[in-house]
């Protein structure tokens, strides 16, 4: 197989391939532009090139950088080589950047590499199936999130990816269903199935999808409508026929700009006659009744009739100090 360098060095030459790979070059590279070993150890041994991975180098003496070290592990990896799992979501922008991730590349279950710090290489006997079209060569965005649940400790952890990776718009719930396919030993599988029905529904969040789960479903709430877009912003749940919006939010914010455009989107639900609840992690994760016995609550004040399931009955619960308790012991189920 050839280097997927190759026509960039026979159109650019070296030069210009070097420049592109952030100042990296590999030792496959340059006897192809035509260079001898004598070239080659001249600058390493003037210490004016610097070796970041056996017969890979960076053509520079400051700090390896973040891009720069993703270069150096797939060309270390060899031709038949590719970004995989959480390297290939960043570099197709599913996930943000993260320079703390080690760099992932998958190779064909056929070869073997050496380990090396900082580079996680996993073997896959369908590599070549799993390729995006581009260049340096990685998984497809559906590939590369499944990489991730498959290496995920739990179904939560694996339910953040997926959220993240369509709310990015570059994937979407149908790709990964269809990947999955391919895909019957894959660790988590019997979980991810309704997870990416309710992403597909709206859900953009690892919180929106435990409310979904946690909270709306498991005490009997009326579903509401997930990213519903009002005022050229969205809103996390919307329940119609009581005109309430529920806003969810996994974050402390510490940051004044941040508050003040929650309250300005409280506002204007105000002045569109709708009530808005607020919760976060803790609300929705914390196993309290608080968010059904509010709403509840709501309903009641508002004269709107709903009636919750016997087991999930938000009636049972009384607040004390702000937070909802069921008596004498009894709660949701």
């Amino acid at each position: 197989m050839d280097w997927w360098w190759a026509r960039q060095l026979a159109d650019e030459g070296i030069q210009a391939l070097i420049h592109d790979q952030g100042q990296i070059v590999s030792r496959a590279q340059l006897p192809a532009a035509g260079w001898t070993r004598a070239q080659i150890r001249r600058p390493l041994r003037s210490r004016r090139w610097q070796t970041v991975h056996p017969g890979v180098y960076a053509t520079h003496t400051g700090p390896i950088g973040y891009d720069e070290q993703l270069l150096a592990a797939l060309l270390y990896a060899g031709p038949e080589s590719a970004w995989s799992h959480y390297t290939a979501a960043e570099q197709l922008g599913l996930l943000k950047p993260d320079s703390n991730r080690p760099v992932y590349v998958t190779i064909p279950e056929r070869r073997r590499v050496v380990p090396r710090p900082n580079v996680v290489i996993h073997r896959d006997p369908h590599w070549a199936d799993r390729l995006a079209p581009v260049v340096p060569p990685r998984r497809t965005a559906a590939d590369a999130v499944l990489d991730i649940v498959g290496i995920a400790p739990s179904v939560d952890q694996a339910a953040a990816v997926i959220a993240e990776a369509c709310q990015s718009g570059r994937v979407s719930a149908a790709d990964i269903v269809r990947a999955l396919a391919d895909r019957p030993r894959l660790r988590h599988r019997g979980s991810l199935r309704p997870i990416l029905a309710d992403v597909a529904a709206g859900s953009h969040s690892l919180l929106e999808l435990r409310y979904l789960r946690d909270v709306e479903r498991r005490h009997a709430l009326p579903t509401g409508v997930r990213q519903r877009a009002i005022d050229h912003e969205f809103t996390d749940v919307f329940y119609r026929d009581f005109e309430l919006v529920v806003e969810l939010d996994g974050r402390l914010h510490l940051v004044p700009q941040r508050r003040w455009r929650d309250l300005d989107r409280d506002n204007r639900a105000t002045l569109r006659a709708e009530a808005t609840l607020r919760y976060g992690w803790f609300d929705v994760t914390s196993g309290r009744a608080r968010p059904p016995y509010r709403f509840f609550r709501y309903c009641a004040a508002r004269s709107r009739p709903w009636s919750p399931s016997p087991a999930a009955r938000p009636a049972r619960c009384v607040e004390v100090s702000g937070r909802s308790v069921p008596p004498s012991g009894a709660g949701f189920r």
